[in-house]
């Protein structure tokens, strides 16, 4: 077992938690694909960041279908990654740095490859193995069509057929099957891993698509744009009670991702004996636009506090377009899976200058706060070609939607290294843009007002200064576009969304300030300033 940190058990309300996606953060061992001997080697430059825990992706046996999201062990590691042992003495090292490790867990489906899977399609037609799926009859006269008319998370089918004449779920890919949550041995099965891995030092569990594992046991066909069937259903609170019970034996902690818009039954899953906290997508989602973010705030703060759970804050993650070219598009800066189309432009000096704005609104809000790696070095989303596009969203719109590659290119470590020092010279699985030698790390490190340079001070600040993390925020009266506020302990945060520089309020002091005051001392546009009253 790891050695306790010490942080108070409530150390989460308030945590900066960094996002690793393994297979681009860094090569150790030099095949192009990231790895757990490439993440061992940068965690010094994690603790130099700041970041309290390290949320991983899931680095488990996996056919890659979905990059990792198709399981086919959870108490595996990947080959390309590592092994187990590697992993144990990663989230140990991690420890002794302060840094607190949490594991993805993929509840709603699993691999095709997993052993119950290929049990269940050898076996046939009524048998134990398949109840622990959703296997049925097709309809039509010969079974030809589907059992319902569910859409797919990812477009194409939901229903694959097999061999035998029986249909299984895929919400995801038909190498995703899904799950059958009313049985308890997928139930027990679940408890058991999350066992096994807070009893490897794991702090925290993150859950994948929270809200569809449990369905209408009767399978029916859903209208347009129903998802009830299979989203938000009421049976899933009994199963994250359960897990919580798990998760309290070891201090441990359930994070959910959970795509369910309304704010009512959102918050109902933040209850005080189900999950700790869940993903705040509406944030996310929202445009570069003052009322659209402070309508966000003032909404996530309202469904958090009657559970108190505190909220989270995320700009950008391993699915969603990053966050300087978000920002940087003339006309729809939000973010929408529906909207993603090729060729889509965007202006990176603006993006950028609004990125390090809002890095500093959503590290100033009350809660804990999510950073997908690259985003401290101001990575935009990268053009991949369309021959090395692997994201199954792409294939399965058609080549309608670009998919999520984008954001996943393998990070820039040196600027001057083959491949940016991801690995050696083996090219890594994606390829990266030609014209990120200033992104890489190491030039950033050196250069004064850098991304990275502006992250590691804001994060230094947030956990040393008084007023940052979970607590209160009162607005303050400011002009319609622009944003303040104060925290605890008099921590003013301002942000100018409008067309010309504003006065600071009154203050004794600048913490920090996202880019230049003006020649006036005015905050320009597009910029954030962290002051002392």
């Amino acid at each position: 077992m790891a050695a306790p940190l010490d942080h108070t058990d409530d150390w989460w309300r308030g945590a900066a938690i960094y996002q690793v996606y393994v297979r681009s953060f860094a090569d150790g061992d030099g095949d192009g694909t990231g790895d757990l001997a490439g993440v061992r080697a940068r965690l010094p430059y994690l603790a130099e960041l700041g970041i309290d825990a390290i949320w991983f992706n899931p680095w488990y046996l996996s056919p890659m279908a979905d990059g990792g999201y198709d399981v086919a062990d959870y108490r595996s590691i990947d080959p390309a990654f590592g092994t187990l042992a590697e992993a144990e003495k990663l989230i140990s090292e991690a420890r002794g740095l302060g840094i607190r490790t949490i594991v993805d867990i993929v509840p709603n489906h699993l691999s095709d490859q997993h052993a119950w899977f290929r049990a269940a399609v050898a076996a046939g037609p009524g048998s134990a193995e398949r109840e622990l799926f959703h296997f049925r009859p097709g309809r039509g006269e010969n079974g030809e069509l589907p059992p319902n008319n569910w859409p797919s998370q990812f477009s194409g089918e939901t229903w694959t057929r097999v061999p035998d004449g029986e249909w299984y779920l895929h919400l995801f890919t038909p190498e995703q099957p899904d799950l059958n949550w009313s049985h308890p041995v997928v139930r027990q099965e679940h408890e058991d891993v999350l066992r096994f891995w807070f009893e490897r030092g794991a702090a925290g569990v993150r859950i994948d698509s929270a809200a569809l594992c449990a369905k209408d046991p009767d399978l029916p066909d859903a209208a347009e744009d129903d998802t009830t069937p299979y989203v938000d259903r009421d049976e899933l609170h009994d199963i994250y009670r359960s897990w919580r019970a798990v998760a309290d034996e070891y201090n441990g902690v359930l994070i959910g991702e959970l795509w369910v818009p309304d704010p009512d039954r959102f918050s109902r899953y933040l209850r005080p004996d189900e999950l700790h906290t869940a993903f705040n997508f509406d944030f996310l989602a929202r445009p570069w636009d003052a009322a659209e973010l402070r309508a966000s705030i003032d909404t996530t703060l309202a469904f958090h506090a009657p559970v108190g759970a505190p909220a989270t804050w995320v700009l950008c993650n391993h699915d969603v377009t990053r966050t300087v070219t978000r920002y940087g598009r003339a006309e729809d800066t939000g973010f929408d899976f529906a909207k993603k189309r090729f060729g889509t432009p965007s202006d990176l000096v603006t993006g950028t200058r609004r990125a390090r704005a809002a890095a500093l609104l959503s590290l100033a809000l009350p809660g804990s706060v999510y950073l997908f790696q690259g985003e401290e070095l101001g990575l935009p989303e990268a053009d991949i070609p369309l021959d090395r596009i692997q994201d199954p969203m792409h294939f399965r719109s058609l080549g309608v939607d670009p998919g999520r590659d984008g954001c996943r290119v393998p990070l820039p470590w040196r600027a001057d290294a083959p491949h940016y020092g991801f690995g050696s010279e083996q090219e890594p699985w994606l390829p990266q843009p030609a014209d990120w030698t200033g992104y890489a790390a190491d030039r950033q490190a050196a250069t004064e007002g850098s991304m990275l340079v502006l992250y590691r001070e804001a994060l230094r600040i947030r956990r040393t200064e008084a007023g940052f993390g979970d607590g209160p925020l009162n607005w303050l009266r400011s002009a319609p576009d622009v944003l303040a506020f104060v925290r605890t302990g008099g921590l003013i945060c301002v942000v100018n969304l409008a067309g010309e520089p504003v006065e600071l309020p009154g203050h004794t002091s600048v913490l920090l300030t996202s880019g230049p005051l003006d020649d006036d001392g005015r905050l320009p546009q597009d910029t954030a300033a962290w002051l002392r009253s």
